[in-house]
């Protein structure tokens, strides 16, 4: 007697498309919930990078001050923290490491005025923010 075996179970492993499919648009409204406030928080760090960069930066510009006399001019600018700049007599830097002027966290440079446009400063440091160019979104020391 032989006795013969009918495989009609069948074992498969894997998913159906329809599983994959449901997988998908699960994971694409996760990613459309919070890649939104993940870009916002980004936006909110630069935002603070940018002003204690700047409290950095007007603490050295203090220190230059202290011993020169005066902050330095608009058109020598914060290579002045590097680079003697002439007719400084009592500069003691570079007072910046690195030997370059920090970039903003958008890769900007920051504008530098002396004396101030604005009253009651001596000096304006600023940041563009994110579009260089629009003075609107203008991050400025306090």
């Amino acid at each position: 007697m032989s006795h013969v075996e009918n495989h009609t179970d069948r074992d498969d492993a894997g998913f159906t498309l329809l599983e994959i499919l449901v997988v998908l648009a699960i994971l694409g409204l996760l990613v459309g919930l919070v890649a939104p406030a993940a870009l916002r928080q980004l936006g909110g760090a630069r935002l603070s990078v940018a002003q204690q960069s700047i409290a950095r930066i007007g603490t050295v510009l203090d220190m230059y001050k202290l011993d020169a006399g005066s902050y330095p001019s608009t058109e020598d600018g914060l290579d002045a923290l590097i680079h003697r700049p002439s007719g400084a007599e009592n500069w003691n830097g570079p007072y910046l490491k690195g030997g370059t002027v920090p970039l903003d966290p958008w890769k900007h440079p920051y504008t530098y005025r002396a004396p101030s446009d604005r009253e009651g400063k001596d000096y304006d440091l600023c940041s563009q923010g994110p579009k260089e160019g629009d003075h609107s979104g203008e991050i400025c020391n306090p």
